[in-house]
């Protein structure tokens, strides 16, 4: 309890907990509520559909995140790419919320992917800030406050914006998004520059290859790069189709919005606090498994809820269940993620690492409806549960060959 207050109360933390709310400030406002205004204003469902090419950044931010390694702008290799892109994001959308949706779609996109593309740079340099900026003690409580904070500023680029703009306009609502950029911005300001002893690399070049080059010349690299895979493969793919699935047990899209967004994203951010919390008691490599187990169990949830009585009570139970475990594990899997790079080249190998966690959710996700088609939602959560063992299963070699010192 000592070690969980004095890591609260660390003025560090208030750092890292307002930079969380810049990074999750973003997502929403280029995917789902950009969407609904879209609708709104008249434009098409194919255009719709084709804007979630926007987010295309996300996935390949690993391609220019050695420049952020490479170069030192005015602040510091870290606070300086971060405010650069801060004041870049909240431009763009200032900018967007100018846009008549249905008349300038073109430009809507542009817009759009700029947003998009500032985020992924901000969140290069938050990640990297967060991997030198915090001890090894602080790490796993610190990890959780960000995401903690990035859920809670996605709540308000969702939920928030769509009150703002039902009660003013889009104009405002985008504009009052933009604004609120300054609290990471802020942060960044009166935040210290992390000091790292090994200088940047030397050219863009080095910054592309040394990051690789000292990765994979890791004992067990490959076994590290293969449980960021593998972790949350199973949690992964059962997130990707839970919407049809709610829709096909016969909830309705109110109930749905009541149950599954707000106590879902409710449940995430208490899991991430309490998962962080435990960390400062356990350590991330015993975090790891337990937070994992809990997680796997949680979809079973799903496939319960197949065989249940159908009403709220249920689904708010297993849709709660899942976010708190989902909370709990992503905690230290970010945090594991972060600890696993080397503090010259954090920004580029951060990057890389996480752009690999993504592949479960997009490439292996992609045919989960065919795997629903043919054996059913049932089966189809028991799958997925099962996918989950063999992230478990190594992290006792994970744990011997990168996570030794936690004992």
């Amino acid at each position: 309890m000592k070690k969980y207050l004095e890591a609260l109360f660390n003025p560090r933390m208030l750092i890292i907990f307002l930079m969380g709310f810049s990074s999750g400030l973003p997502l929403a406002l280029t995917g789902g509520t950009l969407k609904l205004w879209m609708r709104q204003d008249g434009v098409d469902l194919a255009t719709i559909g084709f804007f979630s090419a926007v987010a295309l950044p996300t996935s390949l931010k690993f391609l220019w995140a050695p420049i952020l390694d490479r170069y030192v702008p005015p602040l510091g290799r870290r606070r300086g790419w971060i405010v650069i892109a801060q004041i870049c994001l909240a431009l763009s959308l200032l900018a967007i919320s100018f846009v008549k949706p249905n008349e300038q779609r073109t430009m809507l996109a542009v817009l759009a992917f700029l947003i998009s593309f500032f985020a992924c740079t901000q969140d290069i340099g938050l990640d990297a800030f967060r991997r030198e900026f915090l001890s090894a003690e602080e790490f796993g409580f610190g990890t959780s406050l960000f995401i903690t904070s990035y859920r809670l500023a996605m709540l308000v680029a969702s939920s928030g914006a769509l009150f703002l703009a039902a009660f003013f306009s889009w104009q405002a609502s985008y504009q009052i998004m933009a604004a609120l950029v300054s609290i990471g911005f802020i942060a960044t300001i009166f935040a210290k520059e992390p000091v790292v002893e090994a200088a940047p690399p030397r050219t863009l070049l080095n910054a592309f290859i040394e990051p690789l080059k000292e990765y994979f010349s890791r004992k067990g690299a490959f076994w590290i790069a293969g449980f960021v895979l593998l972790y949350k493969l199973g949690d992964a793919v059962a997130l990707q189709m839970t919407m049809p699935f709610y829709k096909d047990m016969g909830y309705t899209t109110e109930q749905i919005a009541s149950v599954v967004k707000i106590a879902g994203i409710w449940a995430t951010i208490v899991g991430g606090l309490v998962g962080g919390a435990i960390m400062i008691r356990i350590g991330i490599s015993r975090a790891l498994f337990v937070f994992g187990v809990l997680q796997g169990i949680a979809v079973l949830g799903f496939a319960w809820l197949t065989v249940a009585d159908h009403n709220l009570t249920n689904l708010a139970v297993v849709v709660s269940a899942e976010n708190f475990a989902i909370g709990m594990a992503t905690a230290a899997y970010v945090a594991f993620m972060a600890s696993m790079t080397n503090k010259r080249f954090s920004a580029t190998q951060y990057a890389l690492l996480s752009s690999l966690a993504m592949i479960p959710s997009t490439l292996v996700a992609t045919p989960a409806g065919l795997l629903i088609e043919a054996v059913g939602y049932f089966n189809f959560f028991v799958i997925c549960t099962v996918c989950a063992l063999p992230g478990l299963m190594m992290i006792p070699k994970i744990r011997k060959i990168a996570l030794a010192p936690e004992g």
